[in-house]
């Protein structure tokens, strides 16, 4: 008996191997398509500087808060780069870089139902979960910080001071393990599942498994890649968030050649590209 269309799961992606050293060849096509992009990608990054540079001036007698806010801006970064992706894939098809790709990128989901399947409400489901994510921990680090340290910390001297030099308790190893049982399973989720979404029509339990499937699949590469980030981050933020201006249009380009290299979505129906 043939089931009903409604009711015929669609096809599960193909999840690729990749070898150790790929995630350096991602970062290479991304700076290629940084190149390409020129100032479409670098105002990105600009933005997010600006916006890092804003948190950084609003919060920097509350360190408590800044600390989370930053690590939590990493978990729902995958959604801010959407539009990155979608120069990336416009790249691959020889499109046209400008302000009409952009625009119809983010404004996309107003063009389908929100129960659809594979629509575009998918991908803002997905960045409200993130961004909930995110919310989370930043309301878990600051508790975390403002209960058990043992002086008030409102100043990066005084994180350093109380929380990551202190002997007297296991603070910042607490801090920084909670938040890697927060990220890790956020990493895994989301490695591929933008990019997934933007390129085919997929819905969204499909493409957060796809990406868990590709982790699982490639444990030694994605350990690699999410070292790379963390490191890329760090040396962002040490230069006073001007570094994010190259590194946020950097990996979101190379975010879509890893979703490239690591999934074949052929099997699914390609979503129209914005123009």
């Amino acid at each position: 008996m043939t089931l009903p269309a409604t009711e015929i799961s669609p096809p599960q992606p193909d999840v690729l191997v990749v070898p150790l050293g790929a995630p350096l060849q991602w970062l290479l096509l991304g700076w290629r398509d940084l190149l390409r992009c020129g100032c479409w990608s670098l105002a990105h990054g600009a933005l997010l500087a600006a916006f890092g540079l804003a948190l950084m001036a609003t919060a920097y007698q509350h360190f408590w808060l800044l600390a989370g806010a930053f690590s939590g801006f990493l978990v729902v970064a995958p959604v801010l780069a959407t539009s990155i992706y979608a120069m990336s894939r416009a790249v691959e098809h020889d499109g046209r870089i400008g302000w009409p790709l952009l625009r119809d990128t983010w404004l996309s989901w107003q063009q389908s139902r929100f129960m659809e399947s594979g629509g575009y409400w998918c991908m803002v489901r997905f960045g409200l979960l993130l961004a909930l994510a995110g919310t989370g921990w930043v309301v878990t680090s600051a508790a975390l910080i403002t209960l058990l340290a043992p002086a008030p910390i409102n100043a990066p001297l005084d994180f350093l001071r109380h929380v990551v030099l202190s002997r007297e308790n296991y603070l910042f190893e607490a801090w920084l393990a909670m938040g890697g049982i927060l990220a890790a399973p956020i990493f895994a989720s989301s490695i591929v599942s933008m990019p997934l979404l933007l390129d085919r029509r997929s819905n969204l339990l499909m493409a957060v498994l796809t990406s868990w499937r590709v982790v699982l699949a490639n444990p030694g590469p994605m350990a690699l890649w999410a070292a790379l980030i963390m490191l890329l981050v760090l040396l962002s933020f040490a230069t006073a968030m001007l570094g994010l201006i190259l590194l946020i249009p950097l990996l979101g380009h190379a975010s879509w050649h890893a979703y490239r290299a690591l999934v074949d979505a052929s099997a699914l129906p390609e979503r129209p590209r914005a123009h």
